[in-house]
Formats: structure tokens, C-alpha cells, sequence
């Protein structure tokens, strides 16, 4: 089993998303160290872009404050190694944008995602019909590409998506950008079901789960739970001490979670 499937196998997951660097690239491990610390089963690592477009504002003020602490892409597979050596079975997703990706090439991109121990790759605006640019050379790595549905990915749709991914589908529960909105729960087991008809990958649901109460509901449903935002303004308030409230929100939602199984 892959550390993504190893994951997933136990029951619904709790997968968590910070940006890298932000707000400094040393910050961001003790960071990582307390996600895991506080129950996290899977860790997304978002890789700073100057135009987050499907972020809203604490994910762009995250990207603000990486960039402007100097971090680059290097610095990134630095912290994804460093996290690797640390922690040998906690899958690591990075998260982003395409131009990061693939301004070096996508096979120059995929073999540092497997030198540095990465498990999967979520980027936002490659779509299904335009796979070639970073798809093969992923796989060709054993990097999962973990792609996104939406509530406007129909029946019609939905196919062409689940091509070609694996680890897992991100299912966004809001037409919107990251953080302020939260789905009706009704849509959500709506969505989930109708996905599940289809999938043979874990089906995990994000955007505008903040509260362990949130994250309950959504596990009982779906095979994963994905909380960013809500970690993401800790970041924001505390700076770099950080860590000690990240690890104790992270606790709080695996425990919901996780009580779902």
C-alpha cells in the first residue's frame, strides 16, 4: 500500500492544509511537526504563488507572507525532505498552482516531488483535458495526481476527472474561493454519494470545514475531511508560535474525525 492509501485504509482521515513558508520556511516544519503531533492524517503543503486565484483571504495573505519571507520552490522540496526524513508515514500532498509546476518542465518538477518523498500533487488549474502537462510525468514517478470536482462537476464530467487521478478526489464543496463559505450538509452527502457511485478512489471534502462539529458531520459521510483555512489564520495570529495552537485545533478536529469510524 502506498502511504496515501495506508492513510485512507483506517477510516475517514483528517487531511490538513498550511502554505509552505509562511511565515518563514524554518516556521513551517515545527508547523508540520504539529499537525502530525495533533492527529493529521494527511498533510497538503500549498506552494506560494503570486495569484492564488481560487484562494480567499487568509490563503492569500499566506502566500503574501511566504513570498515576502523570500521562499521559493527549492525551499519548498527542502521542507518536504526535511519532513520526509522526520516522519516516514505521514503522506505529503503538495498544493498549487501550475506555473510553479511546470516552468522547469513537469519531469524536472515530478523526479524533485520523488527525490523529497512527496505522495501527491493537487494543482488547481490544470484541467482534465490538458493532463499531458503534468500527468505522465507524475506517474511515471509514482506521484499521485490528486484532481478536484466541484458542485458543477456533472455526470458528464465527473469520468473525465477520475481519469488518471489517484490518492484521492478532492471533492470542493463550494462554487467559491478557499474559506468563506460552508456547504448546506444535505448537498454534501448528496455530492459524496453520487461521487461514491463512480469512484474507486477515497472521496475527501474540503472548503469551509472550520469546526470539529463541521468535521464530524462531513466524516460520517465522505472518506475524508480537509481543513486549511481556519489552520492557515492561526499562522496568521501567532506567527511563529504557531505551532502549539495548530497542534491543539488539529487534535480537536482527528478526534472528530476520527470518532466518525
Amino acid at each position: 500500500m502506498t502511504r496515501l492509501q495506508s492513510a485512507f485504509a483506517k477510516g475517514p482521515a483528517l487531511v490538513t492544509f498550511v502554505t509552505g513558508g509562511d511565515p518563514t520556511p524554518e516556521t513551517t516544519l515545527s508547523i508540520l511537526d504539529a499537525l502530525v503531533a495533533g492527529g493529521a492524517d494527511v498533510i497538503e503543503l500549498g506552494m506560494p504563488f503570486t495569484d492564488p486565484m481560487a484562494d480567499g483571504p487568509a490563503i492569500q495573505a499566506a502566500n503574501l507572507r511566504s513570498l515576502g519571507a523570500g521562499t521559493t520552490t527549492a525551499d519548498i522540496f527542502h521542507i518536504a525532505l526535511r519532513f520526509r526524513e522526520k516522519h516516514p508515514d505521514t503522506p505529503l500532498v503538495l498544493m498549487g498552482y501550475a506555473n510553479p509546476m511546470v516552468t522547469r518542465g513537469p519531469e524536472w518538477f515530478a523526479a524533485e516531488c520523488a527525490k523529497a518523498g512527496v505522495d501527491g500533487v493537487i494543482c488547481v488549474d490544470i484541467p482534465p483535458e490538458e493532463d499531458a502537462e503534468l500527468g505522465p510525468a507524475l506517474r511515471a514517478r509514482q506521484v499521485s495526481l490528486i484532481r478536484l470536482a466541484t458542485p458543477t462537476t456533472d455526470a458528464a464530467r465527473l469520468p473525465a476527472v477520475l481519469e488518471g487521478s489517484s490518492g484521492f478526489l478532492y471533492y470542493v464543496s463550494v462554487a467559491g474561493i478557499t474559506g468563506l463559505q460552508q456547504a448546506a450538509q444535505a448537498s454534501i452527502d448528496e455530492a459524496v454519494a453520487r461521487i461514491k457511485q463512480h469512484a474507486t478512489i477515497p472521496v475527501a471534502v474540503g472548503f469551509g470545514v472550520r469546526t470539529p462539529e463541521q468535521a464530524a458531520a462531513i466524516a460520517r459521510v465522505a472518506d475524508g475531511v480537509v481543513v486549511g483555512s481556519a489552520l492557515v489564520e492561526l499562522v496568521a495570529q501567532h506567527g511563529t508560535d504557531a505551532a502549539g495552537p495548530v497542534r491543539e485545533l488539529t487534535a480537536a478536529l482527528a478526534a472528530a474525525v476520527h470518532g466518525a469510524r
